[in-house]
């Protein structure tokens, strides 16, 4: 083995396997120890270059799509949004319409996961091996006007033809000049039952006509991307406002918190509350000293009232 260590260096250069030199002395003295076939060593040893590849590749053609941020299927929260099944995302997540040639249509008002769900189909599909080109509507058709007006539109169209997927991102936000909507009618029929889309929307189909300017091309263009595609329609509020209200209600939980034990350890005085001007939060404080006023206050709340102030008599812990 020590020998023929050059030799084999040199093949393993010739080959651009470097995944695999790396992993020959180790593979090579556990097929000894385990009494390998030649068969099974050439497995173990080929299957280390190739995730390798398959690994270096993902990343790179996660960055060359272009994400706005990089989102997966684990960190969306079904908790929040239940308009979808768990079990549609995950089967759309093992690429099935990608090899169908399928598209996935999400449609539903802003902040409600469409854009998180493209981009983390996206990032499978990245993964899997497959290139992706992610843009917002808007910058597919500033792409498309420039290769247009460079006269190599058609160029552009049959090279896009040749990416497994397409992500055009916020349908309907801004909408759409003639020559724009024939843009990007040219995008959606050059791909048709060729390669697949993820289009993302907030607007639904019934107000495409109002995007585009003409109520026929946006019915051309939506046959097209519905004939062979997994349409979903998220409901509810946004995800972004739900959080800010959440972590609003949590600031004040807190701040309530810390004046009730400021005022019980300083005799309920007004002077004991903190000096804050939000309309919740004052209103939150009122009630919180009605409740104190007439002892009716959760156990919890008194609990940290007795150990946040010095002299605390403890009559209600």
């Amino acid at each position: 083995m020590t020998k023929a260590a050059p030799e084999l260096a040199h093949l393993f250069r010739a080959l651009k396997a470097p995944a695999a030199a790396r992993s020959l002395p180790a593979v090579a003295d556990r097929a000894r120890e385990e009494q390998w076939s030649y068969e099974r060593f050439a497995e173990v040893l080929l299957s280390s270059e190739v995730s390798a590849r398959d690994s270096h590749g993902g990343e790179g053609r996660i960055k060359t799509a272009r994400f706005p941020a990089r989102k997966t299927l684990e960190e969306f929260d079904f908790t929040f949004q239940h308009s979808v099944k768990k079990t549609v995302i995950e089967h759309l997540g093992q690429l099935d319409f990608l090899h169908a040639r399928e598209n996935v249509i999400l449609l539903g008002p802003p902040g409600t996961g469409k854009t998180h769900l493209a981009i983390a189909l996206s990032i499978r599909a990245c993964l899997a091996g497959k290139r992706v080109a992610f843009a917002t509507a808007t910058e597919w058709v500033a792409r498309l006007s420039e290769a247009k007006r460079q006269g190599n539109l058609e160029a552009e169209l049959r090279r896009l033809s040749f990416i497994p997927l397409l992500v055009i991102d916020e349908v309907g936000y801004i909408p759409f000049d003639p020559e724009a909507a024939s843009l990007m009618f040219s995008l959606v029929s050059n791909r048709y039952e060729r390669a697949s889309m993820i289009v993302t929307s907030n607007k639904p189909f019934s107000a495409w006509g109002e995007i585009f300017g003409d109520d026929m091309a946006a019915t051309a263009m939506i046959d097209r991307l519905i004939h062979h595609s997994e349409i979903l329609s998220l409901k509810g509020c946004s995800y972004v406002k739900h959080g800010m209200k959440v972590g609003a209600v949590a600031a004040i939980g807190r701040d309530a918190g810390a004046g009730l034990a400021t005022a019980v350890g300083q005799g309920f005085g007004v002077s004991a509350w903190p000096a804050r001007r939000s309309c919740h939060t004052v209103r939150a404080r009122w009630r919180l000293r009605q409740r104190i006023a007439s002892w009716r206050v959760f156990p919890s709340a008194c609990r940290m009232a007795r150990y946040s102030a010095p002299g605390w008599p403890g009559v209600l812990a």
